[in-house]
């Protein structure tokens, strides 16, 4: 039986980044017409006042949050304070005003960062909070737990069907491309691509290349949100349960598969067609060592990835070239 109906009416917080778009693409290929979009101009969503005003007015039946302040190991050194109090503020503000107008259902879009630095791989959703979290990116981890535990706490006291989901590291379509807020992957591809205009010998990277990192395509985000919203209840008889048989607050999104830094270089190197050298800059910090999701649960359920790296990595390398002449148009 199907959560969710073509006449509900969804609300996508965050519908303009990468992985708010993908969500929206997947569910309007679905069937669902009944959007609501509100963008950062229309709807501050830090303004608890304004978030609570729109979901009066438009009253939602199904609740997707994917907006938040996002970006690298650099931009999470750098700005601590805001990581952590913006993501806070946008998330409470959309969950609880979700609850208080009765909305039927709730995604909340986490982030494996969540889990311990050295969590035993890959990791089980069971891993969160059995250990301390990796200091680069700590500020939005525990945010994106607050919002997990304020789900769950939701679901039990008052039957809010809320429920979460964890993505590992995500790339694809509308991508961060920033020369210093962006993530890893699509910081190669610019890196790459750059050294490739100006005809460099070699591209330096970040760290030593050893720690070893997952990817999942946006556009299988999306797919794994909707099918969610359609057949994951925390609520259900038959929902997933943790190791002491409790109903998990929230799944694990990914590909099973990970693969080390250096090797991810390669391969964007290759897409883009850059023939130099790498080098390594050792100075630079390398993060979590290893950070593999485990994702048979969701897998059981019926859903798993479907887009492999080499071709996802093509589709990104075409959207960021695509970038970069929208930018060259706009002047």
């Amino acid at each position: 039986m199907m959560l969710i109906s073509a006449e509900d009416r969804i609300a996508v917080f965050g519908s303009r980044g990468m992985a708010g778009s993908a969500i929206c693409r997947t569910l309007q290929a679905r069937g669902y017409r009944q959007l609501l979009t509100p963008s950062r101009v229309e709807l501050d969503c830090l303004n608890r006042e304004a978030v609570e005003r729109w979901m009066h007015h438009h009253n939602p039946d199904v609740v997707v949050l994917a907006a938040a302040r996002v970006g690298g190991i650099q931009a999470n050194n750098n700005f601590p304070a805001d990581f952590l109090l913006d993501n806070l503020k946008i998330q409470t503000n959309v969950i609880e005003a979700a609850w208080a107008t009765a909305a039927r259902r709730l995604l909340f879009l986490g982030s494996s960062c969540i889990y311990p630095k050295f969590a035993d791989q890959p990791i089980r959703e069971e891993a969160l909070l059995t250990g301390p979290l990796e200091p680069t990116n700590e500020w939005y981890a525990i945010a994106k737990i607050s919002g997990i535990k304020l789900c769950e706490a939701l679901r039990r006291q008052h039957g809010f069907d809320a429920i979460s989901l964890m993505p590992t590291n995500l790339y694809g379509t509308g991508d961060n491309y920033h020369p210093t807020n962006s993530h890893v992957l699509p910081a190669l591809l610019r890196r790459f691509h750059e050294a490739k205009t100006r005809g460099d010998a070699s591209v330096t990277c970040w760290g030593s290349g050893t720690p070893l990192r997952e990817f999942l395509h946006a556009d299988d985000l999306g797919a794994a949100c909707v099918f969610a919203l359609e057949h994951w209840s925390a609520l259900a008889e038959d929902a997933p349960c943790d190791d002491s048989g409790q109903p998990l607050a929230f799944l694990n999104v990914g590909t099973g598969i990970d693969l080390s830094i250096r090797e991810l270089a390669e391969k964007v190197g290759a897409t883009v067609g850059f023939e130099g050298e790498l080098v390594w800059d050792t100075t630079k910090p390398d993060g979590t060592p290893k950070k593999q999701l485990e994702v048979s649960r969701l897998r059981a359920m019926g859903w798993e990835s479907r887009i492999p790296l080499n071709l996802g990595l093509a589709l990104a390398y075409k959207d960021y070239c695509k970038t970069l002449e929208t930018n060259r148009l706009r002047g």
